[in-house]
């Protein structure tokens, strides 16, 4: 890449640990890592105005330096009506926090005020696609940087459905370039080192752009700077730390390509937990009969069962015994365990529904998927 003037740049750094759906949603981290980052590009020169840094921190992590707030209407604020008007000629974004591929495979990164009943984020291809448009005049060259998970929605049982965040898009046009680095990989989780207080891909990834910071506030060559990182990650996929791959995406108007993992293809999507739970269930034949499904129900604990929303259709009411259990009283999926092989005690489907409950009912590691 040729030099850039460091006047000509500008940033939106997003690090966000603490939401408003609660402890559950904690993610020491992000906010300290967003904080290296917009010390690398004011170290190369760009100016403090033209770094806008959004956070919310974990009131244990004091950030030193002055930011802005990290709820949806200030990021929406800022990626359509100030950054889009920007005069310049590069765009960085980083980005670390909570994220899911929503059920039409879009990412969504939530926002502080995400809740447990109102999951509000950006749509990250709405905006990737606002800035490779007419709605976006300058920016020409441009770098994203996300470090979030990138579960799939369903795998979650969500109990309300994500809200329409999508930005409003332009004509496109084939004047910008875009690289999007991805930290997870489609239906993976994006690790996060609790006790160090960092995403590991964005550790890895600091540690690469500061050792190329001669560079900055120019992008390193992506197709150099994309195979370190992905050699970083894969020992510390061997050493057992994370199951993720990151992705690189080049747009630009003379190439849009995604480049392929390092290695074989990955292994087809294996069966979710909850998905796996629910086809469990439905191998029993009792299940598909309202009045024998009820006879279970009946079974578990009243305090439990009367707050399940219940349906007449065989599988939606399945889906939603287990998930409410699941989430209430993971114990509880025990008991239905014990309710269904004393109506049935088929060896075979017993076996299954076991196993099945017994990964739906296992501790989870700390995600970055607002789990």
């Amino acid at each position: 890449m040729p030099s850039v003037d460091p006047a000509r740049v500008h940033a939106l750094v997003v690090g966000i640990e603490a939401y408003e759906a609660g402890d559950d949603w904690r993610l020491p981290g992000p906010a300290q890592d967003a904080v290296r980052f917009w010390r690398l590009l004011r170290n190369a020169g760009v100016p403090e105005s033209q770094l806008r840094l959004h956070l919310s921190p974990l009131p244990s992590y004091d950030p030193q330096v002055p930011y802005g707030r990290a709820d949806q209407a200030t990021l929406r604020r800022v990626l359509v009506r100030e950054l889009s008007e920007a005069q310049g000629d590069m765009l960085w974004v980083w980005w670390g926090g909570h994220g899911v591929l929503d059920r039409a495979g879009r990412l969504r990164l939530f926002c502080a005020d995400a809740g447990v009943a109102d999951k509000v984020g950006i749509d990250l291809e709405s905006a990737l696609a606002r800035y490779a448009g007419d709605a976006v005049p300058g920016l020409r060259e441009q770098m994203w940087i996300v470090d979030a998970c990138e579960t799939f929605e369903e795998d979650l049982a969500f109990r309300e459905a994500l809200p329409a965040d999508a930005l409003p898009v332009g004509r496109p046009n084939h004047a910008h370039r875009q690289t999007v680095l991805r930290a997870a990989g489609r239906g993976r989780v994006a690790a996060n080192d609790p006790v160090r207080a960092t995403g590991l891909f964005s550790d890895v990834l600091l540690g690469l752009l500061a050792d190329r910071a001669a560079v900055l506030p120019a992008p390193p060559d992506p197709e150099e700077l994309f195979p370190a990182v992905r050699a970083r990650i894969a020992s510390l996929r061997e050493e057992g730390r994370t199951l993720q791959h990151p992705e690189i995406r080049l747009q630009g108007p003379d190439r849009t390509e995604t480049l392929p993992p390092a290695g074989p293809p990955a292994a087809p999507r294996p069966l979710a937990a909850f998905q796996r739970a629910v086809e469990a269930l439905l191998a029993y034949p009792l299940m598909h009969d309202p009045d024998e499904r009820q006879t279970v129900v009946a079974a578990l604990n009243p305090r439990v069962t009367a707050v399940l929303r219940r349906h007449s259709r065989a599988r939606t009411d399945v889906v939603n015994i287990l998930g409410g259990l699941a989430r209430r009283n993971p114990q509880a999926l025990w008991d239905l365990f014990d309710a269904v092989v004393s109506i049935d005690d088929d060896p075979k489907l017993k076996n299954e529904l076991a196993a099945a409950l017994a990964e739906l009912a296992a501790p989870s590691e700390r995600r970055r998927d607002g789990r």
